[in-house]
């Protein structure tokens, strides 16, 4: 946001509007890096070629900053401010559009497949590996927020204060070094085969329900006898789900009828024909879908830190003593923080308090976990609003050349701190939430599905700004959202978008009360049947 604002000279609304689209496509994609992934190459060689699509794109948005003719001459903060520097023109948005581009096609393959092919290196049948995968997972979201950590303070200021040439030149380096290790271990490395996409059995259940849709389903007590229910194949399914009752006319999909099964109990046309595996699928994805609807009106909130508070930012004091400044991009560092130093205690102290007074093992159940972050997340818009108003009277009471308001950006920490919280239980509970509910071998489309909250969010951020920005500009008053953000009303976009998660809130209470958890047959002890009944 600073670079597209301050190097580039673009007006702000652009700058979001380029944030939120780019950023609403690149969590998108993982989707299909996900499908290509399962159904054709494997996660190794997905993996390998986002990686050097990553590395394309480091390259060509550092060549933005390192040759003249890719970026618009410089100019100085007062000529910024009265809006007299040259913008960029097109030739020079479309190398960044380029690499960007580059950044989504590396961004649907690593992120949908890392962490299933660090899994894939352990065995879960054994006590070992599955203490492995537990290591893993510490380990690497560990060094996730360590990573976030030093871009968020190190790179930021270097790219702020010291050159963007060098904050820009330093992660096409790291990239590099990143490939060259990865490629070191492919000999050591496990590889599990593709064995086809899920979405081919969404299409077949749906089909065969479809072409069934006037046959009567049998009695609860017959559905074991009719329905199709062959044995687990492949490597990636280690669980399989039972019948259930919910989305009824789903279960016609597996009702066996007459000439649908060969001598050997292998299936005629498989177009009319799926398992209660197949069927199940497709009702986890229906399922959470409400869920995953809700969650992305949720995510409006944390879409803000890096457009508008970073604005904010810009036009308040951020010295630290008479010399350090602090760079307007690491203010999100705050909600890190307060992840890092929530989550230790929300374990260690909350969730055995939470557990006596529920008698559920988790403290709180994974929805009612969403719930509280939601109600985070509507704070922290209402409390940036009533901030923004007070920096914004500050900065009018007081005018400067740079018309910088007088008071310390520390005052922008009340609404990160909530936002961090609105990150440790919304966040973190919808990803658990997919990784749980959702068959093993459709684990990468549960977090590609959880990528989409973020496009999603992304795309209604992108079209909130438009509309207010095209219907609240009059004669006599500028939009809510002008390049001046001391003559704009920020605030009220906050409000509106606090009112949105309120109603949005009142929507996911009545699916979540609704919502009926996946039952799973315990493979591991074939005569017994377990249903995951996780108490509301």
């Amino acid at each position: 946001m600073v670079y597209l604002t301050r190097e580039l000279h673009l007006d702000q609304v652009y700058a979001t509007n380029i944030l939120y689209i780019w950023g609403g496509i690149t969590n998108f994609a993982p989707l299909v890096g996900a499908f290509i992934s399962d159904a054709y190459v494997g996660r190794f060689w997905t993996i390998a070629f986002a990686s050097f699509a990553s590395l394309m794109e480091m390259i060509m948005v550092a060549l933005t900053s390192w040759l003249p003719k890719l970026h618009p001459p410089p100019c100085t903060p007062h000529q910024l401010v009265i809006d007299e520097c040259i913008k960029a023109n097109n030739s020079q948005m479309s190398v960044l559009f380029l690499g960007l581009g580059f950044l989504t096609i590396g961004s649907a393959g690593i992120r949908p497949c890392s962490i299933p092919f660090g899994v894939d290196q352990f065995d879960p049948t054994t006590n070992e590996g599955k203490k492995g995968i537990n290591s893993f997972f510490t380990w690497y979201y560990t060094s996730l927020t360590l990573i976030l950590l030093f871009t968020q303070t190190a790179m930021v200021y270097i790219q702020d204060s010291v050159s963007w040439k060098l904050g820009f030149g330093i992660p096409v380096v790291c990239m590099g070094c990143a490939i060259i290790l990865f490629f070191i271990g492919t000999r050591v490395y496990v590889h599990v085969k593709p064995e086809g996409s899920i979405f081919s059995g969404i299409v077949v259940v749906l089909v065969a329900a479809y072409k069934k849709r006037n046959v009567k389903l049998p009695s609860e007590e017959d559905s074991y006898a009719v329905f199709y229910d062959p044995p687990l194949n492949g490597t990636t399914v280690s669980s399989k789900l039972s019948l259930t009752q919910q989305f009824r006319a789903l279960n016609k999909a597996a009702l066996i009828v007459e000439g649908e099964l060969n001598s050997d109990g292998s299936i005629v046309n498989k177009w009319k024909l799926a398992s209660i595996q197949q069927v199940e699928e497709v009702k986890c994805l229906a399922r959470t879908f409400p869920i995953w609807a809700a969650g992305i009106l949720s995510l409006t909130s944390i879409a803000q830190q890096g457009t508008f508070t970073v604005l904010q930012a810009l036009k308040m004091d951020r010295h630290l003593g008479p010399k350090f400044q602090i760079p307007a991009g690491s203010m999100g560092v705050i909600s890190l923080i307060t992840i890092a130093l929530w989550l230790p205690l929300y374990e260690k102290y909350l969730v055995p308090t939470l557990r006596k007074m529920t008698n559920k093992k988790e403290g709180i159940t994974l929805l009612q976990r969403i719930g509280v972050g939601m109600l985070f997340s509507i704070l922290s818009m209402i409390v940036a609003g009533f901030v923004e108003k007070i920096r914004r009277d500050s900065a009018k009471s007081n005018p400067s050349p740079l018309e910088i308001a007088p008071m310390s950006v520390l005052w922008l920490a009340p609404q990160l701190i909530l936002m961090g919280l609105c990150e440790a239980f919304n966040i973190l509970g919808q990803i658990e939430f997919f990784n749980m509910q959702f068959p093993d071998h459709m684990r990468s489309i549960g977090n590609s599905l959880f990528a989409c909250s973020f496009a999603g969010a992304s795309y209604v951020s992108s079209i909130l700004v438009n509309i207010i920005h095209h219907t609240t500009r009059t004669h006599d008053h500028p939009d809510w959202l002008v390049n001046d953000i001391n003559k704009g009303k920020i605030d009220y976009f906050y409000y509106l978008i606090a009112m949105i998660g309120t109603l949005n809130f009142v929507f996911f209470i009545y699916v979540a009360r609704r919502y009926q958890y996946k039952g799973v047959v315990n493979l591991d002890k074939p005569s017994d049947v377990e249903l995951e009944t996780h108490a509301k």
